[in-house]
């Protein structure tokens, strides 16, 4: 037994095979997406979308391995900068180690005595050599003496003027007589400048 299927022109029921209508003589077309020209395109068009998402998958692939890569090389980067750094940190503490390691111990508490005539007995740098080389004094070699009179942190003209207020307050010495006393060899040894920059700032 045949088929049926409805008429599309008047709705009548017509065997499928039958090619035209038996009531009304429409032909009996099959619908276009039944037709093997529409289901070819069909094909063409699915092969080709589907050709054109495997390329924006490899293109993102690439894209991903290339960003990758990139950050590889930056983390390296940075990772022989960091060692880097830490070379130069570690040879800075090496050589302050060694030079303090290759200061004699004598030259080192020379230093130290002179940080203590310097900075709480405010003397001058000369002031400050006599006493450690002398022998009623500290009795240090010249040579530690030295190191330590070239190696104290210490501020001469201000260590000028608090000798010159000394002499200003307890003394009751002129200004004259003040300059006088800190730039003599027989008193405090000062440098000139030194001694002109303590009278300058004293009080008037």
């Amino acid at each position: 037994m045949s088929k049926m299927t409805n008429c599309k022109a008047c709705g009548k029921e017509i065997a499928k095979s039958a090619k035209t209508c038996p009531s009304c003589g429409a032909k009996n077309k099959k619908p276009f997406y039944l037709r093997w020209w529409f289901i070819l395109i069909a094909l063409i068009v699915i092969i080709i979308a589907a050709s054109s998402g495997s390329k924006k998958n490899d293109n993102l692939k690439d894209t991903a391995s290339s960003s990758t890569a990139t950050t590889t090389d930056t983390s390296k980067d940075t990772s022989k900068s960091n060692d880097s750094q830490d070379k130069a940190k570690d040879t800075t503490k090496d050589t302050a180690k060694d030079t303090k390691d290759n200061v004699p111990k004598e030259y080192q508490s020379a230093l130290k005595k002179a940080d203590v005539y310097a900075n709480k007995m405010n003397l001058s740098k000369k002031s400050l050599y006599a006493q450690l080389t002398s022998e009623a004094g500290e009795k240090f070699p010249k040579e530690a003496a030295q190191y330590a009179v070239d190696n104290v942190k210490a501020d001469w003209k201000k260590n000028a003027l608090a000798k010159a207020k000394t002499y200003q307050s307890t003394m009751n010495m002129s200004r004259s007589a003040i300059h006088d006393q800190l730039v003599s060899d027989a008193g405090e040894k000062f440098t000139e400048e030194e001694a002109q920059y303590a009278i300058n700032n004293l009080e008037n």
